[in-house]
């Protein structure tokens, strides 16, 4: 059996033909700025030691490297497979927020940190303490995905935090209740494991049916917390860094504000409560709440040390490496001196 510890690491191989696309582009460019001081072929005799070979030998040999590093980022493993692994612990599926309203700010200072990055810090901080549960990740704004399936994987769960922004749903708007829905679907059919939704939100003109969404997760046993992010008072949304702001069809500056009765009527909905994420307090408001959840047995692989073959692929990335270094862009003299693809003809006697 051979798999990736983090196969997402392997959109990274995108890169080998954007790379070799770029240094093409650049040979190009230089055969242009020679054509422009003459013959090519009469200027070839004054640049004998440049070799038209060793570029390509050189871009080769560093495309095979970053090939090795990329495969030895995702940590591939075969074989050596113990059984499985069970801890104690319960299932959190996260619900972030990425509408555009989110990147005002968290406070009533119009300049201060947005309600994007405040989130992202309690997330953080969030999966920092779930350490033996299980975590998945949803995203909403006009549209709600799930972006992270319930895994034990935090490493994998922290880089996708980073990655959250407006930008991955077109689609405005605040569909709480599609987002409760999703993440309903995430979780596994075993019922003696603890679950729980937690909401990170501004809650503000969200569409639909957020509420009822929340008491249907409580009749199946999953609790839906909600943490709120933003100010009652209202910011404006911008949209750059130079203080531009959206504005509506009239030119009105758009301002966006934490609606705190409504994020906390879905959290009372789902048998859960209702934190306001700008509070000291609230990272550990919401692991004293999740801490109350009946914990399962959470099972997953775990791997031996001797099946991990990334050292494998490190070492090829390092000889290729230092081969590349050693081979230098001018011709090699002795060998200039053979030809390979011509006969030499023979004196007739």
């Amino acid at each position: 059996m051979f798999n990736f510890a983090y196969p997402s690491l392997l959109y990274l191989l995108f890169l080998i033909p954007a790379l070799f696309g770029l240094f093409y582009l650049a040979r190009l460019a230089r055969r242009k700025k020679i054509k422009a001081y003459g013959n090519p072929e009469t200027l070839r005799a004054l640049m004998p030691l440049a070799s038209p070979y060793k570029p390509y030998i050189k871009i080769t040999l560093q495309l095979i490297a970053v090939l090795a590093l990329v495969i030895a980022l995702a940590r591939p493993r075969a074989g050596e497979r113990e059984a499985e692994e069970s801890t104690r612990g319960i299932e959190v599926m996260i619900a972030f927020d990425v509408s555009r309203s989110m990147l005002a700010s968290s406070n009533d200072d119009p300049s201060g940190i947005s309600r994007l990055n405040r989130a992202k810090h309690i997330l953080g901080n969030l999966v920092d303490k779930l350490d033996n549960d299980k975590v998945g990740l949803v995203v909403f704004a006009g549209e709600a995905f799930t972006q992270l399936p319930l895994t034990t994987d935090f490493i994998s769960a922290k880089m996708y935090l980073n990655s959250l922004s407006p930008d991955m749903i077109q689609s405005q708007g605040t569909t709480i209740g599609d987002a409760i829905a999703l993440s309903i679907n995430g979780f596994t059919a075993d019922e003696t494991i603890g679950k729980a939704i937690v909401l990170i939100t501004d809650a503000e003109d969200h569409e639909g049916n957020a509420v009822e969404m929340a008491k249907e997760a409580a009749k199946k046993g999953i609790q839906v917390d909600v943490i709120g992010i933003g100010s009652p008072k209202g910011n404006p949304i911008p949209l750059d860094n130079r203080g531009t702001y959206l504005k509506d069809n009239e030119g009105n500056v758009v301002t966006t504000a934490l609606n705190p009765e409504a994020a906390a009527e879905i959290a009372k909905a789902g048998d859960g409560i209702y934190i306001n994420g700008a509070t000291a307090s609230a990272i550990s408001d919401i692991t004293g709440q999740l801490d109350q959840l009946e914990k399962g047995d959470l099972k997953h692989v775990v791997y031996k040390a001797s099946a991990e073959q990334f050292p494998i692929f490190g070492w090829i990335a390092l000889v290729f490496l230092v081969i590349d270094i050693f081979i230098l862009d001018r011709v090699i003299t002795w060998l200039s001196k053979i030809n390979f693809f011509t006969k030499t003809e023979t004196k007739k006697r």
